[in-house]
């Protein structure tokens, strides 16, 4: 793949197109099917709001007076906006790979930074989607504050980002689906479910506790939720932190293994 940077003005013009064929492309691959990308986890999500506040709301109060219900909400936004971010771009090129269509790609005039920024971005919003998806079927149900807008948009964004990219990592390495399917059932989805999504880490044992911040998935999640309250288990200023540096560093290694071709090229 070429770097922009080398090409004449000509080529970097025909790079811009590149990006924003290979972003429609990737938009309009998940949004063909939007019934199964973005309606699907929307209906889960609702599934599980349903089944846990009918059990849980009278029973648990978080951060003091805050309904179980209304606390839970933010994290099932933000557990379907990272799994679907995640999904969108392993399964993309995962089914490339499989069916040999990724050739098409590699061949284009696109360096490593617009494949990365394509598929980073459509993940994105697809992860979004879904978020304002389950967003709006919970105002049904409960009356969720925005206390500090910006720390959700930073968070949801960021957070997508980085499943996303941790996604392409997974879709370059994995050769078969049931390989893609194992990094998505013993990674994925236990830092998801062990992240705070359905509980506060102040109501664990105290090493629990500690174990929970090795988890990059609570950051995410606690810095989300406190652009709702305003009130988090940890500063949002780390969780920021933590999470950038995630980001920076998966985002590094991909580029990496992008530049090398790394199980791309034969």
């Amino acid at each position: 793949m070429p770097d922009p940077c080398s090409l004449p003005g000509s080529l970097r013009a025909s790079t811009f197109i590149g990006f924003r064929t290979l972003l429609y492309k990737e938009v309009l691959r998940f949004w063909k099917v939007n019934f199964q990308t973005v309606a699907a986890p929307v209906l889960s999500a609702l599934l599980f709001l349903l089944i846990f506040s009918h059990v849980l709301d009278r029973r648990v109060t978080v951060y003091g007076d805050v309904p179980y219900t209304v606390f839970l909400v933010p994290g099932l936004i933000m557990m379907s906006l990272l799994q679907n971010a995640f999904a969108n771009s392993s399964s993309s090129l995962i089914q490339s790979k499989i069916t040999g269509n990724i050739i098409f790609v590699l061949l284009a005039p696109l360096s490593c930074r617009v494949f990365f920024a394509a598929y980073t971005l459509a993940a994105v919003l697809r992860g979004l989607f879904v978020a304002v998806g389950v967003c709006l079927v919970s105002a049904f149900f409960v009356d969720l504050p925005m206390a500090q807008p910006v720390w959700v948009i930073t968070f949801g964004i960021l957070g997508g980002a980085l499943l996303a990219t941790f996604g392409i990592i997974a879709g370059i390495w994995a050769e078969k689906f049931d390989q893609l399917a194992a990094f998505q059932n013993f990674l994925i989805m236990p830092l998801t479910m062990l992240s705070g999504v359905f509980y506060s880490i102040h109501s664990l044992p105290p090493v629990w506790q500690k174990i929970s911040h090795a988890n990059p998935f609570f950051f995410m999640i606690d810095g989300f939720r406190y652009g709702f309250f305003g009130q988090s288990d940890i500063s949002p200023w780390l969780s920021l932190a933590v999470v950038g540096t995630c980001f920076a560093a998966l985002a590094t290694l991909t580029l990496m293994m992008l530049m090398r071709g790394y199980k791309l090229r034969g």
